[in-house]
């Protein structure tokens, strides 16, 4: 697997590399991880209701993958997955619980404590939601991915209703364990643990 940071990247830009890169898999090039932050912005799923945008002034990007709308913005950390889902289950639902699984233990790693919500996608706290998740597939290979609330300012959250959850709160790394984290240290940890779990709740055919 390709780990590949883009650093602070725009999401028109980062939504290209996506595609790029998911041309590239479907071709039968690597699997790739794309490790990254973004600029202020809001987006918001294909299904989603633009009624969560609760500032008439909000401009959001309607993107191709599940989910509602999210804000991303610096000290989140923002994972897209380039998975060939094709070689790993066809099973869209297992791959979400994956990710769930997976920042559950990441979170656990750094003495965090967070759970799931039946009937709903992402990881929670007890102070509130810490990770959103929202993906896509063309053709068996995953885009989109997860974001991780490490040390962001949460204020434009409540321009929203997170994921269509009206009066969502919002938590992360660093107001849980009231000490600093940045997302260099995330993208490590990410970098050491994704491909392993991956292979081991996924493996490839």
């Amino acid at each position: 697997m390709i780990f590949y940071d883009a650093g602070l990247i725009g999401y028109s830009e980062a939504l290209r590399m996506q595609e790029r890169f998911v041309l590239e898999v479907q071709r039968g090039a690597e699997e790739t991880l794309l490790l990254l932050e973004h600029p202020p912005v809001y987006t918001i799923g294909a299904g989603g209701d633009s009624a969560n945008l609760l500032d008439p002034g909000i401009e959001a990007f309607r993107v191709n993958r599940g989910g509602d709308v999210t804000y991303h913005g610096p000290g989140q950390l923002v994972c897209y997955p380039i998975l060939d889902l094709s070689r790993r289950g066809r099973d869209l639902h297992r791959y979400l619980r994956f990710l769930e699984l997976f920042l559950l233990q990441l979170c656990a790693s750094l003495d965090v404590e967070g759970f799931t919500v039946p009937g709903r996608t992402g990881v929670w706290t007890e102070r509130g939601k810490i990770a959103a998740i929202g993906v896509g597939v063309r053709r068996w290979v995953s885009m989109h991915g997860f974001s991780l609330n490490v040390s962001p300012d949460i204020s434009p959250f409540e321009r929203i209703n997170p994921c269509g959850m009206p009066q969502c709160r919002i938590t992360s790394l660093n107001l849980e364990r009231k000490a600093g984290l940045a997302v260099a240290d995330l993208k490590e940890l990410v970098r050491d643990r994704f491909e392993d779990l991956l292979d081991l709740h996924l493996p490839s055919s």
